[in-house]
């Protein structure tokens, strides 16, 4: 597939290696020669130096050929998104994507105007953020999780700490010991162990630290909560650390279902505009949440959830082991360098939210068949969770799971059949029309992507 990508920043940047090494042809436009140089040295890209809202600029970059043209330009830049995308669009790209720094833009009224204009999707990447921060705190018991089919299917994470009931214990001796009515409600479908990621096997033994990713019917969730020695977090009461764009927008959401919040901002002139953005009910408070004495002030004991959104990835990761260590059972923290993503993990933090990450799984449906419906990746490893609705003829459906070649480093988790939600396992016969939960590492995709077509 050839890529054309405007803007060379971190997203864009993030979104051209992870597309390269796909195998997809890649050409970035960007008028900065730096950021252009620093992303050569690190991946296989054809940089075009010049204005990306230039005509001559994008008919250079070879726009006229493009499966699919990104425009990622920094969130000051909106314009020149939109501007980019359109011309791009017109002048014979067959797909365009624009990140945008407007949530009003996102209203069902001018998503449906732009898409009449020739844009596929519009995204703003501190939007999905938020609603993937307010997510984790509605679903506080697990490290991080995803709903099928408004929740008939659910993939949930789990850490195994110290006292976890399954250390040590084989997948066949944890499986075996089911009642079988209950296996037929979950599945575990991989480990995250340090930097690898394995699909379980019968003789893998859970150690200490492992993410272990499950699918869940609905009513498979309590049972996975009781055998991974879980405990029911409802949040009641947020601590925000941080007053960027994304506090906002999840204050406003945690507001509106009823969620105490106080926010800790340390710069005067933010805490005030917060202070007027949003609802009196939401208490913003200027101050370094950097202070462990401080938060203890502020009532930090008293709260079931700290979120550390400062825009430096240190300072998050650290004051959430404080308010780990102060007793708040949930900690976030907005962290952008992939590197300290296991740091943060082994320290403890319970979710961790890359912006670039979530939002390079909304863009990479597009470099998919037209029968995936959803992507997403999972924090703390580098697996992708796809959601397919099969094809009538599709390659998927001529024989059970256990007779297809299905590539070993994926994984079929569930299915979504009407109103009906099935655990996946060897003997499942897909049909046309089923709704298809598959995870599975980047290698796979291709492959994959086949199955469905």
């Amino acid at each position: 597939m050839k890529i054309v990508i405007q803007g060379a920043g971190a997203v864009g940047s993030h979104l051209a290696k992870m597309l390269r090494e796909e195998g997809n042809e890649i050409t970035v436009v960007d008028n900065d020669n730096t950021r252009l140089s620093n992303l050569e040295a690190v991946t296989d890209i054809q940089a075009i130096h010049g204005n990306p809202s230039s005509i001559q600029v994008l008919r250079e970059a070879g726009v006229d050929k493009a499966d699919l043209f990104i425009a990622v330009y920094p969130a000051s830049s909106q314009e020149m998104n939109i501007i980019g995308a359109l011309l791009a669009k017109h002048l014979g790209a067959a797909k365009v994507l624009a990140r945008i720094n407007d949530e009003g833009y996102l209203t069902a009224e001018n998503k449906l105007l732009f898409k009449e204009m020739g844009i596929e999707l519009m995204f703003y990447p501190e939007k999905i953020a938020a609603d993937e921060i307010v997510d984790q705190l509605k679903h506080a018991t697990f490290s991080e999780t995803m709903d099928f089919a408004h929740g008939r299917l659910q993939i949930a994470v789990f850490k195994l700490d110290e006292d976890s009931p399954l250390l040590d214990i084989k997948l066949i001796d944890f499986t075996q010991k089911l009642p079988r009515e209950e296996s037929e409600q979950f599945r575990i479908i991989a480990v995250s162990r340090g930097d690898e990621t394995i699909i379980p096997k019968l003789d893998t033994v859970f150690q200490f630290g492992d993410l272990v990713f499950t699918i869940a019917k609905r009513e498979g969730v309590e049972l996975l909560i009781k055998y991974f020695g879980k405990k029911n977090i409802t949040v009641g009461k947020v601590m925000i650390v941080g007053g960027g764009p994304i506090t906002e927008m999840v204050a406003k959401s945690l507001y509106k279902e009823h969620i105490s919040v106080k926010i800790i901002e340390m710069d005067r002139a933010r805490a005030e505009e917060l202070a007027e953005a949003l609802p009196d009910e939401v208490i913003t408070v200027i101050g370094d949440g950097r202070n462990s004495e401080f938060l203890y002030e502020e009532g930090i004991t008293d709260c079931d959830a700290f979120v550390a959104l400062t825009g430096e990835d240190e300072t998050n990761i650290l004051s959430c082991v404080v308010a780990k260590k102060l007793g708040v059972p949930r900690t976030v923290a907005e962290v952008e360098n992939f590197e300290y993503t296991r740091l943060a993990e082994g320290m403890g933090v319970d979710s961790v939210i890359n912006k670039k990450l979530i939002t390079a799984s909304r863009i990479f449906k597009f470099t998919l068949s037209g029968r995936a419906r959803f992507v997403k990746y999972m924090s703390g490893t580098n697996a992708e969770v796809i959601e397919y609705t099969v094809s009538p003829g599709a390659a998927i459906t001529k024989k059970p799971l256990k007779d297809l070649d299905f590539p070993k480093n994926a994984i079929i988790g569930g299915v979504i059949r009407g109103s009906e939600a099935y655990i996946a396992v060897g003997g499942t016969q897909i049909e046309a029309y089923d709704r298809v939960a598959v995870f599975a590492m980047p290698e796979a995709l291709r492959e994959i992507d086949k199955f469905f077509r």
